[in-house]
């Protein structure tokens, strides 16, 4: 019987390919995402491929919005056995002009939804008897502060204290918690919308910030989405299953605790 992953932030950029790679590691795949018609082209992608997908739309900043979803998930799917939060958000700003309802809304998208998604995926796990694994898409903004993003590296600090937390919480129904910490995507959508703020915090023109990112990191690329994929397929296997609580860098050596 095929097992069941739910990508959540699976309709574009990053979770599209994590959605697909999943379908391609043998599992059914639940594609959720903020706006649905994003996630309808994802799962008709992997059905046309010969795999079995569901479009489903949700807000993870709305607990009723989380709860229906993952009971929908169930009554299509009968069971969910991985989970991979990819849903982020970040904006630049100095902390005496950072104003207080982004903060709240970077937290919110950033670490409540994790928070949200996993305990409601967790409950339905425990319920099957697990195993399970559940993986949240991070950052490494959540082991060394950034600077002009005081919203976004607090919240990605707290995806990494939830993780070790839940990661207690559910070893002893088998179910595995685990970060993914990203390094710099710079071919990313949200890379490239926030090369001019990057700009104006360096100092420098904006033509010039991808390569000054790459020169920060010792093998001299940027973050890959085959990179991230890769990790996520591992992690979600039975080979990790010894694997729990971790905070894994991708990061090209840039950062290494």
């Amino acid at each position: 019987m095929a097992k069941i992953a739910l990508v959540i932030g699976g309709g574009r950029g990053l979770g599209a390919h994590l959605s697909k790679r999943m379908a391609r590691e043998g599992y059914e795949v639940a594609v959720a995402d903020l706006v649905g018609e994003n996630a309808r082209k994802v799962a008709a992608d992997i059905s046309a491929a010969g795999s079995r997908a569901m479009a489903f739309t949700v807000d993870v900043c709305v607990e009723k919005d989380v709860r229906e979803l993952v009971a929908a998930v169930v009554r299509e799917f009968g069971r969910i056995d991985s989970l991979i939060y990819n849903v982020g958000a970040t904006i630049s700003a100095k902390i005496t002009e950072f104003e207080l309802k982004t903060f709240q809304f970077l937290l919110d998208v950033n670490l409540t939804g994790y928070f949200l998604c996993a305990r409601e995926v967790a409950k339905q796990m425990i319920k099957q008897g697990g195993p399970g694994s559940i993986i949240v898409i991070n950052s490494k903004t959540g082991k060394v502060g950034s600077k002009f993003n005081p919203g976004y590296s607090a919240a990605k600090f707290g995806v990494v204290g939830l993780t070790q937390s839940l990661a207690l919480d559910l070893a002893e129904h088998n179910i595995r918690v685990n970060s993914m910490m990203l390094g710099n995507m710079l071919d990313s959508e949200m890379f490239e919308s926030l090369i001019p703020q990057y700009a104006v915090k360096l100092g420098i023109p904006e033509s010039e910030v991808k390569k000054v990112y790459i020169e920060k990191v010792p093998l001299k690329r940027g973050c890959q989405v085959e990179d991230v994929a890769n990790a996520v397929a591992f992690y979600s296997s039975d080979q990790a299953s010894y694997l729990t609580g971790q905070a894994v860098n991708i990061t090209g050596g840039q950062v290494m605790h």
